[in-house]
C-alpha cells in the first residue's frame, strides 16, 4: 500500500476512534472513494480499494475483509463478508439462515462504475444506514474482480465513453482473456475463484455489475435475468416477471430514470446484424453460461445482470449502478425466505428424463415501446478523443423484442454421465464447479448410452484463445463394460442442470464445445462420455 493511502487510512480511523454514536457516522463520511477524491476524473486503482475495504472492515463489526482467490498475476481478491456474524467462514455464514447475495464489480475492467458504487455502499453499511438489511441479509461483495485488468489504465480503452478521463482499465485479465466468457471452461484463477465461492459460500443471489455501449438509447440502465432455457423456469419467471419489474418502478418513482431488459437495435455494421436478419428489433447478448448471469441461472440461483449507459457521466453512471443495486438489495431483504425457498426448491428438483436445451435460438416477443436516444460529442480534456454524452431525446418506438431465448435443440437428461478415468482435466474442471464426482469402485457392464460421431466442425478462428468445436452425432443403446475408476457423475445432485450443459456432446458452451476433449475425440467415432438412460419421467 503507498504511503499516501496508508496515510488516508489511518486518519479515517483516527477520527472514527475518537468519536462516539451518531457523530460515528459523520467520520465514516470523511472516508472517500479516489473517484470521489479527485472529483471524478480518475477510478480507484487496487491499492486505493484494498485500502478503502481495510478502512471499513476496521470501523465497523458487521464487516469482515477477507481475500477469494488470486489474479493471474497474484493479486489477492478482496471479498467484503458483510453481516450479523460470528466470522466470515463459508460456514459461518451458510449456518446464518440467511439469504446470501454476492456482488461482483469490475469483471470488466474499464467498466468501473460498479467498483465505485460497491464500495459506497459499503461506507453506508459501516456508518450503520443499512441495518434493515442485514436482518434478513449477508452480502458478499467482491468490488475489484478484474485486479490485473484494473492496473492497465489508458485514457483510450473504452473509446467514446464518457470518463472517467484520466483513464480506466482493460476489458481482459493478465492472460488477455476475458472472465466473463470463462465461466464454463475456467481457464482463468478469477473465474475459478468466483466458481469456489459458489461452491463454498453458496450464494442465492448474484449481481455482476457493467457498463454498456451500443445502441443510443435512452435508458440510464439495462439488466438481464438469467438466459438460457435450461435454467430452472421458476427463478427466471421470479427476476424477468417480478424483481426487476419491482426495482424498475421504484426507480422511476424516486429518481425519474427509465430501466429496461438489455438489448440494442441492430445495424448492418454491428454484431447484432446476423441474428437480426433483415427485422428492426431490440435484441439481447447471449444465452450461453459463459456469460455469469447464465451461468448462475444453471446453478439454481438467482443471477442478476446490471449495464449503466456508457453515456452518462462517469459521475451518473456510480449514482445510477448504486441505486440499482440499493434496490435490488431492498427486494432480496423484503422477500428474503421466499428467496431461499426457491432456490432451495430448484436444487429438489429432479431433471432426470426431462428434455433440456443443448442450443437456443432467440424468441420474438412484441412489438414493445422501445425508449431511443441520441448523444453529443465532447473531447476528454487530456487525450483530445472524442467522448459521447447522453443528452434528454426520448423517442418512443415500437419495434419487436428479442430478450429471451428458446430451445433449438434439446437432449433428454440421463440418470448419470460415465467419465474415464483417464479424463483427469475434465473431472478436476467438474469438482472445480462443485459438480458431485463418485468413482465406481467395480468393473461392471451394463446398458448405456453413446454418442456415435458422424462429424465435427472446428471454428476457423480462436476465441478465448481456443478453437470451438462442434460435434454431430447421435445416441444408441450399446452394452458396455464399465471399468473400476470410471467417475459417476449423477444427474439426481442440484448441479446436475450445469452438468448437463458441461458434458453433452451437443451443447454449445460445454467442454467438448471448447476442445478440452480434443485428444480423446482424435481418431475416435464416438465421444468418450458414456451415460446412463433414464425413462422420460412420468406424465401428472
Amino acid at each position: 500500500m503507498s504511503r499516501r493511502l496508508r496515510a488516508l487510512s489511518a486518519a479515517f480511523l483516527l477520527a472514527a476512534a475518537s468519536v462516539p454514536g451518531a457523530a460515528y457516522a459523520q467520520a465514516l463520511d470523511t472516508l472517500r472513494t479516489r473517484a470521489e477524491r479527485t472529483g471524478f476524473r480518475e477510478t480507484s486503482r487496487y491499492e486505493d480499494v484494498r485500502a478503502f475495504l481495510e478502512a471499513v472492515d476496521r470501523a465497523s463489526a458487521d464487516i469482515r475483509l477477507v481475500d477469494f482467490g488470486y489474479t493471474f498475476e497474484g493479486r489477492a481478491l478482496p471479498l467484503a463478508v458483510v453481516g450479523r456474524l460470528r466470522d466470515a467462514s463459508p460456514e459461518a455464514v451458510r449456518a446464518s439462515g440467511k439469504t446470501v447475495v454476492y456482488l461482483q464489480a469490475d469483471i470488466h475492467a474499464g467498466e468501473v462504475e460498479g467498483k465505485e458504487a460497491l464500495q459506497n455502499l459499503l461506507r453506508d453499511v459501516a456508518a450503520g444506514r443499512r441495518g434493515a438489511w442485514l436482518d434478513s441479509l449477508v452480502l458478499l461483495v467482491a468490488p475489484i474482480f478484474n485486479a490485473d485488468g484494473n492496473e492497465r489504465v489508458n485514457l483510450t480503452n473504452r473509446p467514446h465513453q464518457h470518463g472517467p478521463v484520466a483513464g480506466m482499465g482493460t476489458r481482459n485479465n493478465a492472460q488477455d482473456l476475458n472472465v466473463n466468457r470463462d465461466f464454463t471452461k475456467l481457464d482463468t484463477p478469477e473465474a475459478r475463484a468466483q466458481a469456489a465461492l459458489a461452491r463454498d459460500y453458496d450464494p442465492h443471489v448474484l449481481l455482476d455489475l457493467h457498463t454498456t455501449n451500443g445502441t443510443f438509447h435512452a435508458y440510464q440502465m439495462t439488466y438481464a435475468p438469467p438466459l438460457h432455457p435450461a435454467s430452472d423456469s421458476s427463478l427466471v419467471a421470479a427476476v424477468r416477471g417480478s424483481w426487476l419489474p419491482w426495482v424498475t418502478t421504484r426507480i422511476r418513482s424516486a429518481d425519474g430514470w427509465d430501466f429496461h431488459d438489455y438489448g440494442n437495435v441492430p445495424t448492418r455494421e454491428s454484431p447484432w446484424a446476423a441474428a437480426a436478419g433483415a427485422e428492426r428489433g431490440w435484441y439481447s447478448f447471449d444465452y450461453r453460461p459463459r456469460f455469469s448471469n447464465n451461468y448462475w441461472g444453471l446453478r439454481n440461483r438467482f443471477g442478476i445482470l446490471s449495464e449503466t449507459y456508457s453515456y452518462l457521466t462517469f459521475e451518473e453512471r456510480i449514482h445510477v449502478q448504486q441505486r440499482f443495486v440499493e434496490e435490488v438489495l431492498a427486494y432480496a431483504a423484503a422477500n428474503a425466505t421466499s428467496i431461499r425457498r426457491q432456490t432451495a426448491a430448484a436444487d429438489a428438483r429432479d431433471v432426470r428424463g426431462r428434455e433440456l436445451a443443448v442450443r437456443a435460438r432467440l424468441k420474438r416477443t412484441g412489438p414493445v415501446e422501445i425508449l431511443m436516444g441520441g448523444v453529443t460529442e465532447e473531447r476528454n480534456p487530456y487525450s483530445g478523443e472524442v467522448m459521447l454524452r447522453r443528452t434528454n431525446e426520448r423517442r418512443p418506438e415500437r419495434m419487436p423484442e428479442f430478450t429471451s431465448f428458446e430451445a433449438a435443440e434439446t437432449e433428454r437428461v440421463p440418470a448419470a454421465w460415465l467419465l474415464p478415468a483417464a479424463l483427469t482435466d475434465v473431472a478436476e474442471r467438474l469438482r472445480a464447479h462443485g459438480v458431485r464426482v463418485e468413482p465406481i469402485t467395480a468393473e461392471t457392464r451394463m446398458t448405456v448410452e453413446e454418442f456415435a460421431l458422424d462429424s465435427a466442425q472446428t471454428a476457423p478462428r480462436e476465441s478465448e484463445k481456443r478453437r470451438e468445436r462442434t460435434l454431430f452425432g447421435r445416441y444408441r443403446g450399446v452394452e458396455r463394460a464399465i471399468p473400476a475408476g470410471t467417475l459417476r457423475i449423477p444427474a439426481d445432485q442440484p448441479l446436475a442442470r450445469l452438468a448437463f450443459i458441461l458434458l453433452e456432446p451437443r451443447s454449445d458452451d460445454g467442454f467438448a464445445a471448447w476442445g478440452l476433449l480434443d485428444a480423446a475425440l482424435e481418431g475416435k467415432t464416438a465421444y468418450p462420455i458414456l451415460r446412463v438412460p433414464s425413462p422420460p419421467p412420468a406424465r401428472r
